[in-house]
């Protein structure tokens, strides 16, 4: 049996591991830190149709933000204010200071509720985001933690199509430190190509009716109905494309998580231990080598 997994992952784990009938199927995985696709044959990674894309989930909370500060929008991290009731249904907001704060933390605390918008009000366009068809869509409101309603619209369908089309990154202000990683970058839908078209003739069509995706980026709305349409567009005609994603989110989100664990529990995990000196004589890359 073969599949091909779309993979959102993390920064500090990449062990996914899906399953059907028994066998390893496939992994891609949209998440956190990048994109990986990896095929998967009989159980075994075919580490040489594997394909990683730097943007994933981070990369486009980084472009929420930095859309939403041009537009003047101003996120104010929870700790630096409290709100009181000061009549009933009535809030004010009150000022903290905490003048030992590092930036980093600041910037941190921006993030999660920039992460938090992009999950509330993100999908992925049904069509590759233009700025004429989408300039005169319906706003919608978000609130801020500190009663600040802002109205988001049409970013929340251009940093999604950021995945499918990274060289959107060019058109949002402050990410210009990023052209030249976006520039190097693939859409999804070429990534996942690219990846089958590198495996044997005779398990591509497998792969083309099994593309699961799994990761915390891949739970965003309609994404998996946008792959699915780009991959019957661009893939051969004779090919039956099928996209599938668990319906539970939170094991999507998790996946990588809850594969370790798997993966930790097999007999044959004390085989791929390696000690810090060889990670640090190696690099991070070793862990594929090691455990592929």
């Amino acid at each position: 049996m073969s599949l091909v997994t779309i993979i959102g992952f993390g920064m500090f784990l990449h062990c996914t591991v899906v399953l059907k009938g028994g066998k390893w199927l496939g992994r891609t995985y949209c998440g956190g830190g990048s994109t990986i696709v990896a095929p998967v044959h009989d159980g075994y990674v075919l580490q040489k149709a594997v394909s990683v894309s730097p943007i994933g989930g981070e990369f486009l909370t980084d472009c929420l933000i930095k859309s939403l500060e041009s537009k003047g929008v101003r996120i104010r991290p929870r700790y630096s204010f409290k709100r009181k009731e000061v009549r009933p249904e009535e809030f004010q907001t009150v000022d903290l200071d905490f003048p030992n704060t590092t930036e980093s933390y600041r910037l941190y605390c921006q993030r999660v509720i920039a992460s938090d918008i992009k999950e509330c009000v993100c999908r992925a366009p049904d069509t590759p985001y233009d700025d004429t068809s989408y300039s005169n869509i319906p706003m919608t409101s978000y609130e801020l933690p500190d009663g600040q309603t802002i109205e988001i619209g049409s970013d929340r369908f251009k940093t999604p199509d950021v995945l499918f089309n990274p060289s959107l990154v060019k058109t949002i202000l402050g990410m210009e430190g990023s052209i030249d990683i976006a520039a190097t970058a693939r859409g999804l839908p070429q990534m996942v190509i690219e990846s089958i078209n590198k495996c044997d003739v005779d398990i591509r069509r497998e792969l083309f009716s099994s593309i699961l995706l799994a990761g915390g980026t891949s739970s965003m709305q309609q994404l998996k109905e946008r792959l699915e349409k780009d991959l019957l567009e661009e893939s051969p005609q004779a090919a039956r494309v099928k996209v599938l994603a668990s319906g539970n989110s939170t094991e999507r989100r998790f996946s990588v998580w809850i594969g370790g664990s798997i993966l930790a529990s097999l007999g044959s995990f004390q085989q791929m231990w390696f000690s810090k000196s060889e990670y640090e004589e190696h690099g991070c890359s070793y862990i594929q080598r090691k455990c592929p």
